[in-house]
């Protein structure tokens, strides 16, 4: 297990408080989200979507690379991979090295049915020999950089026990954990008693793993108050997001509609000049509710943004 690693770092920076970690979240949390939210109120790690490993080593190498470009400004940013073909983990972990990050997660927590039916992901959970042989072919490649799972509870029922406890037997450097099983999916509120679970099942298994909790952390407050509670050494925020830009925002601000709809003008902007003609610009659509609620006419004005398809007719929408 590599020593002082991003993981320890954040751990020991400040023991009496959780570090914060931003959510991979399929094609949501791309390079220019996460650009958005480092320049507006950073939080301490980064994920970068989730990455297949069979295209990484493959003629698909082209198509999915981009999920693996970040700025400086992102740092601490780490990998996160998934697939079921240990080489091709090998493999997208020297990727990894080859580009500098500061460490690689292996998803074991996706719900989606399509991941489900290519036995990865969550369903790796039922299959604890085949994560095994993923995680050890992931540190091969790995070299120095540290080697992380994020994962659910359990597949269609809760099994903490079982499932979290073998995690933690692996050696690795940092687990995060979900509090839902992925049948569950997010229509549930998250069991943090299962996630204080496996904080005493590290302390007992691997007490030098470092433990995240994942599950409707909505303030950093929030996420303090669940470091008291169950003793996570950090805090991931996914949804979250969507309701607060600020969410990472250590001491509270209130910030005006004014701030709101700037931000949205700038992740626009970001956008547009960074991928052009090469995304839709409808793909930018989901972002507006993150931008656009909470306050008198939100919903209105989203109707009018809804209906934009370029940045100008955004621009004169929101300051008309």
């Amino acid at each position: 297990m590599a020593t002082q690693n991003i993981w320890q770092k954040l751990k020991t920076a400040n023991p009496n408080r959780p570090f914060t970690v931003l959510a991979p979240l399929e094609d949501v949390t791309d390079f220019v989200f996460r650009q958005m939210v480092a320049e507006t109120c950073k939080p301490d790690l980064m994920f970068t979507e989730f990455t297949n490993t069979d295209a990484l080593a493959s003629v698909g190498y082209d198509r999915v690379i981009h999920n693996f470009k970040f700025s400086q400004e992102q740092r601490p940013i780490i990998a996160q991979i998934w697939g079921t073909n240990p080489e091709n983990f090998k493999k997208a972990a020297q990727i990894a090295v080859e580009f500098k990050f500061d460490g690689i997660d292996l998803n074991m927590g996706c719900p989606v049915r399509d991941v489900l039916a290519q036995g990865a992901c969550s369903a790796l959970i039922a299959n604890p020999t085949l994560a095994a042989e993923l995680i050890k072919a992931t540190k091969e490649g790995a070299s120095d950089l540290p080697v992380s799972v994020k994962t659910r509870i359990g597949l269609k029922k809760i099994e903490t026990e079982s499932w979290i406890g073998f995690l933690l037997e692996q050696g690795l450097d940092a687990l995060t954990v979900h509090g839902r099983t992925s049948k569950e999916m997010s229509k549930v509120p998250a069991h943090w008693d299962e996630i204080g679970k496996a904080v005493k099942l590290r302390d007992k298994i691997a007490p030098q793993t470092v433990l995240v909790g994942n599950g409707d952390v909505t303030s950093y407050a929030d996420g303090v108050e669940k470091h008291k509670l169950y003793g996570v050494d950090g805090v991931m925020v996914g949804r979250g997001i969507f309701h607060d830009p600020w969410v990472f925002e250590k001491t509270i601000t209130q910030h005006s509609v004014q701030d709101r709809l700037d931000l949205l003008l700038k992740h626009t902007k970001l956008y547009v000049e960074t991928y052009g003609e090469g995304k839709r610009f409808e793909v930018m659509k989901k972002f507006f509710k993150m931008y656009v609620n909470g306050f008198d006419g939100a919903s209105e004005l989203r109707q009018r943004l809804m209906e934009c398809h370029n940045i100008e007719e955004v621009r004169k929408t929101l300051y008309a």
